[in-house]
């Protein structure tokens, strides 16, 4: 799992943790995470390609002939604008967000468990049917090396896109080799209390619960966007859904939480495309330097 120690990340692999026979393997930056005890954290730093083979390198040598049964990628970045960038030179969260999680699971893929569950974390900014700025056309080159600086948000939301369509590139191979592994994108909304853009100030600790928390549930019932839901049911959802108590219609790969709810909706008209999903995977194929196949 990626992304397990702070917010929807950490209340999920919690919840994990207490299944009995659970081993949880987590891959972060730093020493001293606080992880549920039994956890094994490995050093894996997004930002780096490098690190991500490392990473695989040390959970198929601690595995040995042991499947994955779950694998959660759901670690992400969110900047100010796009002109920061990897230890690869790829724009920051394309490389975070989408392009480490890719290479990742490209990696671990053929150790993954007949029947197993792969978890991507998209959002639903990726659809421009809900959010103005998400993207309308995708361009995986511009992406990674941006020519014009452009908000963060922006570049964000095209990552999500990314997570999304490359959800549904593992779950037609999935269905190709027959091998039953459920593929689910999950959107957990508009999340307070997270550090996805930093560790939140005093300031507004005190102002999420008692000011934007409430007034979210009044603006979310004509724009269920805006709904601030918390980490705890946000991560709860992600859990059931790693564990399988919660399971996506047949055919589906999009699971979005939406007031609280859990919904399969379609996803963007964008993300439905099979060419965009193609080309986004042969585009990333060459920029982690793996075949296409």
């Amino acid at each position: 799992m990626t992304g397990a120690t702070s917010g929807i990340g950490k209340e999920a692999v919690q919840r994990l943790a207490q299944q009995p026979g659970t081993r949880i393997i987590v891959g972060a930056r730093g020493r001293g995470r606080i992880v549920p005890e039994g956890t094994e954290v490995f050093p894996l730093d997004l930002t780096s390609l490098e690190s991500v083979r490392s990473f695989a390198d040390s959970v198929k040598k601690r595995l040995g002939d042991t499947t994955i049964d779950v694998l959660v990628l759901n670690a992400a970045v969110q900047a100010k604008d796009n002109q920061q960038q990897s230890a690869d030179g790829f724009e920051l969260m394309f490389a975070v967000n989408h392009l480490s999680h890719y290479l990742l699971a490209r990696l671990l893929w053929p150790h993954m468990t007949a029947n197993g569950v792969i978890v991507f974390t998209t959002s639903d900014t990726h659809d421009p049917a809900l959010i103005p700025f998400a993207p309308k056309t995708l361009d995986p080159h511009g992406l990674a090396n941006p020519q014009k600086k452009e908000w963060g948000m922006r570049a964000y939301a095209a990552s999500k896109l990314c997570n999304l369509l490359t959800a549904r590139s593992f779950a037609a191979i999935s269905t190709m080799e027959g091998r039953g592994i459920s593929v689910i994108a999950y959107n957990p909304g508009l999340t307070g209390g997270t550090s996805l853009t930093g560790k939140p100030s005093r300031f507004m600790r005190i102002l999420l619960p008692l000011v934007l928390r409430p007034l979210s549930r009044v603006v979310s019932l004509f724009k269920p966007p805006f709904f601030v839901g918390t980490p705890e049911r946000a991560g709860g959802v992600l859990a059931n859904l790693a564990s399988g108590e919660i399971r996506l219609p047949e055919g589906r790969v999009y699971a979005s939480l939406v007031r609280g709810k859990v919904t399969f909706p379609d996803p963007s008209q964008l993300a439905q495309r099979d060419e965009t999903r193609d080309w986004l995977w042969r585009a990333s194929a060459k920029m982690v330097g793996l075949s296409e196949q």
